[in-house]
């Protein structure tokens, strides 16, 4: 590819991350691939950082996106990073991604850009670094269906196969996936400088994060204590929506939370059906460490690991360092709650703040638990006003509760249409409904099919527009399946 090629793709590349400490990466082009073919092309984030998307389709494009071509300005690399693995800690890093560099985007924003799938690194552990065709579709299709719900994600820009085969337990069809995030800053990669570094390494990497996501704070003198406080906010937040719509990660080890606050690393991730707090499907995860209930407190047990690596900086008197740290994570939960019990008035189409409203949620909850009420339809259901769709209807329980729901829409200024329409932009038509993703995995890796996915991705753009063409896909599969699982696709 020649330099007016590259250019003409659109790609605009700086390497910052690159200019830390050697340490914290090393050199590694991606493994050339033998045959790549471009499956999906995501092309709305392709114009949106600045890409040619004809130049992306061309041969010398997907030659790019498999990794066979190194653009002008790239300086390929993978990234180290520590983390707790189901609460134990172990050495890690990317063992089969190669970031190729930040495209810095027509509106100067600045982005990773990572190859997932692209071959061995040094941090492989033994593993062959590849990655097969149905977990980067998974992720293709998770990732942008969340960015559609409104939350913080990394984004899918592109899924080429290889055109060679990846070993599990059988043969499959190896793909590469090229993922967008904000960075790929972990709690793993503080981790890592705190454990193989010195002060000075943690330091130069907080300061090139704080810069790169807080730049509001880098001046001032207790930036390490605000950095640590903005990243507990961003995380409760983040999570917070994760609760609001039923998403349930499914692997929330500590280098699978990103600094930058956005949902990083879509593996065994799926969406809860009926409500139970316990639900896990991930195979991997058999005792419900990371169960849909866990999951806040699960945030809050990283974040206390990551503030432990930011003691030596945030005061030189390990004692105070210490209280002012816990101070501030115990910020968290205060945090998360006041953001959950937000959203969750605005889906129950509420304005003001009572006392009594975390009551009359839980009490919701409760009915949705025992009469095994799906989530996402059980608030599409009371938004659209058809109570009779729900799954406690006609049970005293509901009756009671519905009384206490109705006096308490009289109790704001809004009238009744302005309720709906905050339930209406609160509470999404549809999810990623587990046997959904499944049906267009199926049909794209079995059948090279991809008219599935393409017709699931597009009424997944667009959650709350509670259309016509929505309506198949909120029903429910023919039997419920209980031991559905999920897994990580390594």
């Amino acid at each position: 590819m020649t330099d007016r090629t590259y250019k003409l793709t659109g790609w605009n590349f700086d390497n910052s991350y690159a200019r830390l400490p050697e340490k914290f990466y090393t050199h590694q082009n991606p493994t050339p691939s033998r045959a790549p073919e471009l499956v999906v092309l995501n092309y709305p984030l392709a114009r949106t950082l600045g890409l040619n998307i004809g130049m992306l389709k061309s041969k010398s494009g997907i030659e790019m996106l498999s990794g066979n071509l190194t653009p002008e300005g790239s300086i390929p690399l993978a990234q180290a990073y520590a983390g707790h693995q189901f609460g134990y800690f172990t050495m890690l890093g990317d063992g089969r991604a190669v970031l190729l560099g930040e495209q810095i985007t027509p509106r100067s924003e600045r982005v990773d850009i990572q190859l997932k799938g692209s071959g061995e690194t040094p941090y492989s552990r033994n593993g062959d670094g590849k990655a097969a065709l149905g977990p980067m579709l998974r992720e293709f299709i998770m990732s942008e269906a969340m960015h559609a719900l409104g939350i913080e994600t990394t984004r899918s820009l592109a899924v080429v196969t290889t055109g060679e085969k990846v070993y599990r337990e059988s043969p499959l069809e190896g793909a590469i996936l090229t993922r967008v995030a904000l960075s790929h800053i972990r709690v793993g990669t503080f981790q890592y400088a705190a454990s193989w570094g010195n002060i000075d390494d943690i330091r130069a990497l907080a300061d090139y994060t704080i810069k790169r996501h807080y730049s509001f704070i880098e001046n001032e003198d207790d930036k390490y204590l605000l950095f640590l406080r903005e990243v507990i906010k961003r995380q409760a937040m983040l999570i917070s929506k994760w609760q609001l719509t039923g998403f349930i990660h499914g692997v929330m080890n500590t280098d699978n939370m990103s600094i930058s606050g956005e949902t990083i690393d879509y593996g065994p991730c799926a969406f809860v059906d009926d409500y139970d707090p316990e639900t896990v499907f991930s195979s991997i995860d058999r005792n419900g460490r990371y169960a849909y209930g866990n999951q806040p407190k699960i945030a809050e047990w990283n974040l206390s690991r990551f503030a432990e690596t930011l003691l030596p900086l945030i005061h030189e008197n390990k004692e105070q360092s210490v209280t002012m740290a816990t101070d501030a994570v115990k910020e968290f939960s205060n945090i998360y709650k006041s953001q959950w019990l937000a959203g969750m008035r605005a889906k129950l189409g509420i304005f003001n703040e009572e006392d009594e409203d975390e009551t009359l949620v839980n009490e919701l909850f409760d009915m949705m638990y025992r009469y095994h009420g799906d989530f996402t339809n059980t608030f599409r259901s009371l938004t659209l006003g058809r109570y009779e769709d729900t799954a406690m209807f006609g049970t005293e329980d509901f009756s009671r509760w519905f009384d206490r729901y109705k006096a308490r829409l009289t109790r704001q200024q809004e009238d009744n249409d302005e309720s709906k329409e905050l339930m209406r932009n609160s509470n999404p038509s549809i999810i990623p409904r587990n046997h959904r993703v499944e049906e267009a995995l199926n049909a794209a890796v079995n059948n090279g099919n991809y008219i599935t996915m393409e017709k699931l991705m597009d009424v997944l753009s667009k959650p709350y527009a509670y259309t016509d063409d929505q309506l198949e896909y909120t029903e429910l599969p023919a039997e419920k399946n209980k031991c559905y699982k999920t897994y990580c696709g390594t």
